[in-house]
């Protein structure tokens, strides 16, 4: 304990000395010497990692190789930087492996391991309601805080390929409900379609559950092995998190610039104010009227929401996040 609290004191301190050498070179027009200035982050960055090192912690970990993907942005070759996207893209690539088979399991082992699957359909219909509300209220908040902060509106120059980017074709509206239904799951898992295999795994779940309990069993007791290897199986992916936004970070510094920072600070202080609001007025009400301890609750999804944060997807925290939510006590049945 003594150690971990000299790591974070010494990275307080690193930190505070780079934000005033910063500062004095920004502000003060002191002329500070470009050594002087890598070497303050870095030992920053050093700290944090030892910290995180001390108190086994993977969000302290990401938040550390989030510090060292911006240095290595910033000083490292472009063409190793940009080169650097490799990790995150790997990372996200195995990431995408666990999605399908968790969810067949736990949603086969949610199904069918009821025994009453009316009480299934009244869960599925409030979680569905619930769902609905709340995003609405998320897209209200979204939309007000967006359009007073006026965020973004600096981006307009940025320099992106749009040439690589593919268009995809509008859907109409039979064509998009038709979507929804897998016409091969091997097909669906192949292209990530992640709702179409949500659709197999509930109608499959559901049949699983009209069986006598003899004969769904052995498959019950395969999804909850499934299910627990997968687990496993992100235990051992998250362990190369660090590396991904790492590599992610690089990247992005090389390719734009340190200057895409600078546009974007206003998107995220309206992002971060947002959330904020969006916690407060409606998350925290919901957890108290329903008697969620709401600490307990926010320190479990504190590394799930960094990941999604540092990585820019939220595929690659919903593994961990619902192992983090069988951790906090929602029940697998």
């Amino acid at each position: 304990m003594k150690q971990s609290n000299n790591a974070l004191f010494a990275a307080i301190g690193f930190f505070t000395i780079t934000a005033i050498l910063q500062a004095l070179k920004t502000w003060a027009g002191v002329a500070m010497p470009n050594e002087l200035m890598l070497i303050s982050r870095l030992l920053f960055a050093g700290a944090v990692f030892y910290y995180a090192y001390k108190i086994k912690s993977l969000s302290t970990f990401i938040f550390a190789a989030m510090i060292a993907g911006i240095l290595g942005g910033i000083y490292l070759p472009k063409g190793i930087a940009i080169d650097l996207k490799l990790l995150s893209d790997i990372f996200l690539k195995l990431i995408k492996t666990i999605i399908a088979p968790l969810l067949f399991g736990t949603l086969v082992v949610g199904i069918a391991g009821h025994s009453d699957i009316k009480q299934v359909g009244r869960m599925g219909w409030k979680s569905l309601v619930y769902f609905e509300i709340v995003t609405t209220f998320a897209l209200i908040i979204g939309l007000i805080a967006i359009n007073i902060s006026q965020a973004g509106a600096g981006l307009e120059n940025l320099a992106v390929d749009t040439e690589s980017i593919k268009v995809a074709d509008p859907l109409t509206w039979k064509e998009t409900i038709l979507h929804i239904f897998p016409k091969n799951i091997a097909d669906s898992i192949a292209h990530g379609e992640v709702l179409q295999v949500v659709v197999f795994s509930i109608l499959f779940g559901i049949g699983l559950a009209m069986l006598s309990k003899e004969k769904r069993k052995p498959m019950i007791d395969f999804a909850e092995s499934l299910t627990e290897a997968m687990f496993k199986f992100t235990n051992i992916v998250m362990l190369f998190a660090p590396f991904a936004v790492f590599g992610a970070l690089s990247y992005t510094l090389a390719m734009y610039g340190i200057d895409v920072f600078g546009n974007l600070i206003k998107l995220l202080l309206t992002l971060y104010v947002a959330l904020v609001a969006f916690i407060g007025v409606v998350l925290i009400p919901i957890m108290l009227i329903t008697g969620i301890p709401v600490l307990k609750f926010l320190k479990a999804v504190r590394e799930p929401a960094t990941l999604a944060f540092a990585t820019a997807s939220s595929e690659s925290a919903l593994p961990i996040a619902m192992e983090r939510m069988v951790e906090f006590g929602v029940p697998k049945k």
